[in-house]
């Protein structure tokens, strides 16, 4: 048997592979975790509705999974002399990188959030926009109502400071200001263990077997607050981000790769297919079954950390082994979009509530008057419908994708210049 760390060739004769699937992976996640926050909005579909969102952190944890996957791939490399894998660069430069293609999504979107936030009180299209604030939080509980607190002076400094500094994942009573881009947080401190973690567990002899420890921890702490708790604040907070307790997700994306790359075939066997295939259906299936009325409520904090983990793993091996297109525009479109992915995380909260406050003042009585009084535009606004639904969704994937390629490129080259000067 060859060690852990040594690099036959099996284990590097598809290193240079490129996977296009991943690429329109990562877009459906990011299109999906926009629906899940968005579609219970409409009234008129909510009978079907909650079946296309009841599991939409299945979104969130596979990405975290394939980015410790993408990231193994493309980073780790055997090191001379003698062949062990590392970075293919220095730890400094592998970070300062990291941070500035998050950095410029989040504050981006964070500063969009809130100039949204002090636009709605003054139209006030709808009852709950008059209190609109960035104070207004909602805090992480268990008994099916929404909470709100609103925040003192100190609180907000601290707030700002969390944002600022990327650290909001770690508040485990309440999301601030951008609630979903508590992800970017917790990514970031992925990246940050992430020159540590890969090469120890790249030396691992058996990856596959330490992903089913790695499974089987990410399943301890939901089971602990079941048995031990209200499920309440902070034990919800923690389970849903905290960056400790959602590391063995990334840490299963880096041992999926590993185990890929000791493989040595291309090719995927019609036994690892239907063992796939199996896994990913059975997954989705049991989360939907569980999580039907008549079941403890205890199951979504299950399946949320760690029960779904197979079928995610599932998902992303299957998707190694699709066929790439040979047009270069299908390639060019496809990294397009999964570039657009992350934005699309971060900026779908404000995006939306333009988007409806327009429709709404459009598809009032007489929208003509929003021009001349804000008073008259709000007593004449009307209401949000289904029809217009895929129009949002086209337009938050465009202009994600000019938001990654003419700000967040554009401000990721000027971050690695100030930071990476030699």
């Amino acid at each position: 048997m060859h060690s852990a760390s040594s690099v036959p060739a099996s284990t590097v004769h598809h290193r240079t592979r490129r996977f296009i699937a991943l690429e329109w992976l990562r877009f459906i996640l990011g299109l999906y975790i926009v629906v899940f926050h968005t579609l219970h909005y409409y009234p008129s579909i909510s009978e079907w509705s909650g079946y296309i969102t009841g599991l939409g952190f299945f979104s969130t944890s596979t990405f975290f999974i394939l980015s410790g996957f993408l990231l193994t791939h493309v980073y780790l490399r055997p090191q001379p002399p003698d062949g062990q894998y590392g970075l293919r660069e220095s730890k400094r430069s592998f970070l300062v990188r990291r941070l500035a293609n998050l950095y410029p999504i989040h504050i981006g979107a964070m500063i969009i959030t809130i100039a949204v936030m002090a636009v709605l009180p003054v139209l006030q299209l709808t009852p709950e926009d008059a209190s609109a604030s960035i104070r207004a939080v909602m805090m992480d509980v268990n008994n099916g109502e929404a909470v709100w607190h609103t925040m003192s002076n100190r609180e907000l400094l601290w707030a700002a400071f969390e944002n600022i500094a990327l650290l909001q994942a770690w508040n485990p009573y309440y999301l601030t200001f951008n609630p979903p881009t508590w992800s970017i947080s917790t990514l970031f401190f992925f990246y940050l263990t992430f020159p540590w973690l890969a090469v120890w567990l790249w030396r691992r002899c058996h990856p596959m077997r330490w992903l089913c420890v790695v499974n089987l921890l990410y399943l301890v702490p939901p089971v602990l607050v079941i048995l031990l708790t209200s499920w309440g604040a902070p034990e919800t907070g923690l389970l849903h981000r905290n960056p400790l307790i959602r590391l063995p997700e990334f840490a299963a994306g880096i041992l999926l790769c590993v185990w890929y790359h000791r493989q040595k075939t291309d090719t995927l066997s019609l036994s690892r297919g239907v063992m796939a295939v199996s896994l990913l259906v059975g997954s989705i299936a049991l989360g939907e079954w569980l999580l039907l009325p008549g079941h403890s409520a205890g199951w979504h904090y299950v399946l949320h950390n760690g029960l779904m983990m197979p079928g995610q793993l599932a998902l992303i091996y299957l998707c190694l082994f699709a066929k790439a297109p040979n047009r270069v525009f299908w390639q060019r479109t496809a990294a397009r979009l999964g570039g657009a992915s992350l934005p699309m995380f971060a900026l779908h909260v404000p995006l939306y509530l333009i988007f409806s406050r327009t429709e709404m003042a459009l598809s009032g009585s007489q929208p003509s008057q929003c021009l001349s009084s804000i008073t008259q535009c709000s007593a004449q606004a009307g209401t949000i419908t289904f029809a217009w639904y895929p129009v949002f969704l086209l337009l938050t994937v465009m202009f994600c994708i000019l938001f990654q390629e003419q700000f967040v490129l554009r401000v990721r080259g000027v971050i690695q210049r100030l930071l990476l000067k030699k």
